[in-house]
């Protein structure tokens, strides 16, 4: 207490109304610890005297009180020990006065309002602590009811580590996140200093029972993840390990969780989990062990990197487990490091993807007819080419690629050495067989066709009707987006395909979506519509108005800056609204950033979110569709020689690496020659000619692995979705999420580790989405006392098992009361709010 405090005490004493027939206030103080010598003549009382005794001034003290000066207030103050009565030359005096104690510690806890001096030895303690005005200060700011040493030593040691509320959890981990050198760990060093390092230590064996006979901070935070390690792994625990494990596992257990799972925190438990793992050699261990038997341990990276390379080196070994290999992969997604791994483990699954699709057709692609292998690749083929996006969507993003270098090798010679020559070389017989004179297949949608089959009776209706053509959205793109369209949007989505005009180009392709009564190309390669010239919005829309007055064409770029007013300006009266959207195209067929273009691809499908609902919102648009003017060929892997055809010196009105266009009726090796009749009327004269399989004609330049013009399916397979909105109150077109739920009867735990089983309501399908929870046990304070685990319920699968989740929690050890609540508590993460909160009772036998 400062000096000033004293003085007002002092004052209030001396002030006090007189009683038992005493004239005057003499006040007895005696500072044995001499705490107060040096300060006490700045002493500055206002109605009292000082007199200090000396030891050798008891009889001249005792003349000025009796005899010199009966009327004043007396302060009498001496550095020494208050004598025994039989040595005390003034007990006569101090009979009839008052006793003041000032000591340090007594004074602090008047400060702290404690008035149990039995907790003196508490205080003194920590006397050191209180010497500074701002760790007393924080201290106070816990408003701290409960003195039991325990809690008290918890207060002291978190407000040494700067916490905001006293809490051993956040102190320790705190402590540890500063680092293993208690030497250099500030935090450490202060408990050391002006804490009770024994006090420390004693807490720690109580919660974590960390017994250590040498303890340190590095110790203890390889005896709490060894711990945690031991209580997930189903291998038998290495011996060297033996002294790392705690008797009582709960603390520990659910101490690292909350650690690993604090998202400012992740970061620091990462850094100084690998540090640990060196320490151990747990490399050495993990390579004899069996995936299955640490499937669930992520106390370590290394358990990822294990995983990973044994996912990737049984693939390289043509081990065909595959479904068993995407089931670890997905009950990695709920672990600590698969953040970490994410990109690493998408890719992985993709290639299994691509794999697994090898297996089934056995690296052999069926002969079919036009109408069937147009059929197939719809339900069947496109799926590889997205496998073979997905795949390096995710590879792209991995920092450290040496992980799977070798498996992207084969996954590259997988796709374009098997898949690619496979599909084109046979799409080429048919194109030769079938579709020389007529590209057109019976039964098959035409592009040309476009506004005839999907527009026009709509608009005649007297409805409003929005296109948006996004350039170079192939199909497998298309089908993915129209899935997620259908997934968040609330509203009615069919996917549909056409079959796209050759050569497939942007001219031709969006020339043929236009309505129209007839094609034509000039000597400059200009495709004109009803004798106009289809380049240009301004051209486009001069079409349309032909057809339809009361028609508008817009850039995807306008129509999302426009204010909601001004978008219902534009599109005011009309009943025709075409939009181009240009994303992939503008990517892919730039040689600097053509491999972006599947980077590209997730870019589109957010802008073309964005476009529905800014028509859905703003407009209230009923009827939307999507599509396409060509799709691509893509391939990561440099060209080689024998994936380029020769071309020959040819009159051309068009001529690019896939396709040239001509009058001459010229055959070149290795080339197929199309008939454009179908396009641009019988007699025209025009042919177009077109690589084989996937090959490009030589052209100088960079820029080959991206490309379009030609015939594969992957070009001409042309996408059409069809967005209906829904504008009712209750519809069954309301996207939710499927519901998690409980089917535990007991709601009664027994045993601080305990399983509780989950359900997946209903399968994944159109309308229900996936759900992501967080779950976890809390008082009803809203204290988290157990791990935290994590259910994601996104299988389409009919089989309830498939559908059931089994999850191990893991209690503190607290003094649980039988007669309270304790709730789990179920959080959408997504939503960050909780989902389900559901009562229990712990009676713990």
């Amino acid at each position: 207490m400062e000096l000033d405090k004293i003085e007002k005490t002092l004052e209030e004493k001396f002030t006090r109304e007189l009683s038992d027939a005493k004239k005057r206030h003499i006040i007895f103080w005696y500072d044995e610890d001499k705490e107060f010598v040096e300060d006490i003549e700045e002493l500055n009382l206002n109605n009292a005297k000082l007199w200090k005794l000396t030891g050798n001034n008891n009889f001249e003290t005792k003349y000025q009180l009796e005899v010199v000066d009966q009327e004043s207030n007396y302060l009498i103050y001496s550095d020494k020990p208050e004598p025994a009565k039989r040595e005390n030359w003034l007990l006569d005096i101090q009979k009839y006065s008052d006793i003041f104690t000032a000591n340090q510690i007594t004074l602090i806890m008047q400060e702290f309002g404690v008035e149990d001096y039995s907790l003196r030895y508490l205080f003194s303690k920590y006397k050191k602590f209180f010497d500074s005005k701002k760790r007393r200060k924080r201290l106070k700011k816990y408003n701290l009811n409960d003195y039991r040493e325990e809690n008290f030593d918890i207060a002291i040691i978190s407000a040494l580590s700067m916490l905001k509320m006293p809490s051993l959890e956040n102190a320790v981990k705190k402590i540890l996140m500063e680092g293993f050198n208690e030497e250099d760990n500030r935090y450490f060093v202060d408990i050391k200093k002006f804490g009770d390092e024994n006090s420390f230590w004693r807490l720690i064996e109580d919660n974590y029972a960390y017994i250590a006979k040498d303890k340190s901070l590095k110790g203890l935070m390889r005896f709490l993840i060894t711990t945690n390690l031991h209580h997930n792994l189903k291998e038998d625990f290495p011996k060297e390990w033996e002294g790392y494990v705690a008797e009582r596992e709960n603390n520990s257990i659910v101490f690292l969780d909350h650690w690993m799972s604090h998202s400012d925190h992740a970061r620091s438990y990462e850094d100084l989990s690998r540090e640990i793992a060196k320490e151990i050699n747990l490399k050495e261990y993990i390579f004899n062990w069996k995936v299955d038997n640490y499937l669930d341990c992520d106390s370590f990276e290394d358990f990822d990197l294990a995983i990973i390379d044994r996912l990737k080196a049984n693939l390289l070994d043509d081990l065909d487990e595959f479904d068993r290999y995407q089931e670890i992969i997905i009950a990695r997604r709920t672990k600590h490091w698969y953040e970490k791994f994410e990109e690493v483990y998408e890719a992985i699954y993709q290639a299994i993807e691509l794999f697994k699709y090898q297996k089934k057709y056995n690296k052999i692609i069926r002969q079919e007819k036009s109408y069937d292998f147009f059929k197939t690749y719809l339900e069947d083929y496109y799926l590889i080419d997205k496998a073979y996006r997905k795949f390096y969507l995710a590879y792209d993003q991995i920092e450290d690629k040496e992980l799977i270098i070798e498996l992207k090798d084969r996954v590259e010679n997988l796709y374009t050495n098997w898949y690619l020559q496979e599909v084109s070389t046979k799409w080429s017989n048919v194109i030769e067989e079938e579709l020389i004179d007529d590209w057109q297949i019976s039964g098959i949608k035409q592009q040309k066709d476009f506004y005839r089959e999907f527009i026009k009776e709509t608009v005649e209706d007297g409805e409003r009707v929005y296109v948006v053509i996004s350039d170079a959205l192939r199909y497998e793109a298309a089908a993915e987006f129209s899935q997620l369209l259908n997934a968040e949007v609330k509203g009615a989505t069919e996917l549909y395909a056409m079959q796209g005009t050759l050569p497939s180009y942007t001219k031709l392709g969006m020339a043929s979506l236009l309505p129209h009564q007839k094609l034509d190309i000039n000597d400059k390669g200009d495709v004109i519509v009803n004798g106009i010239n289809s380049q240009g919005l301004k051209n486009r829309e001069k079409i349309l108005k032909g057809t339809e007055e009361e028609s508008v064409a817009l850039r995807y770029e306008d129509v999302v800056q426009m204010s909601r007013s001004d978008l219902r300006d534009v599109v005011k009266g009309t009943k025709l609204v075409y939009i181009y959207h240009n994303k992939i195209d503008a990517k892919g067929d730039h040689a600097a950033t053509e491999l972006e273009v599947f980077e590209a691809v997730e870019e589109s499908y957010e802008e073309l979110d964005l476009i529905v609902r800014t028509l859905k919102h703003g407009l209230s648009a009923a009827n939307i569709y999507i599509t396409a003017d060509h799709g691509f060929i893509y391939r990561r892997r440099p060209l080689e020689e024998s994936d380029k055809t020769d071309s020959v010196k040819i009159d051309a009105l068009e001529e690019k690496r896939r396709f040239i266009i001509s009058r001459d009726k010229v055959d070149i090796e290795g080339t197929l020659r199309v008939n454009l009749d179908y396009i641009f009327g019988d007699n025209s004269g025009l042919t177009t000619i077109v690589p084989r399989g996937v090959n490009r004609f030589k052209k100088q330049g960079a820029g080959q692995n991206y490309v379009h013009g030609g015939a594969s399916l992957q070009e001409i397979v042309i996408p059409v979705i069809k967005f209906k909105n829904d504008r009712s109150q209750n519809s069954e077109n309301e996207v939710k999420k499927v519901d998690i739920k409980l089917t535990s009867i007991s709601k009664k735990i027994t045993n601080n580790i305990f399983y509780l089983n989950f359900f997946q309501s209903e399968k994944i399908k159109e309308k229900l989405i996936p759900r992501r929870v967080r779950l976890y046990f809390e008082d009803e304070m809203g204290n988290r006392i157990s791990n935290e685990n994590i259910i994601i319920a996104d299988s389409d699968s009919e089989s309830s098992k498939e559908r059931s989740f089994k999850e191990k929690f893991t209690l503190q050890d607290l003094d649980y009361q039988r007669d309270k609540d304790y709730y789990l508590v179920l959080v959408d993460e997504e939503e960050n709010k909780i989902y389900e909160k559901i009562s229990f009772r712990i009676s713990l036998l």
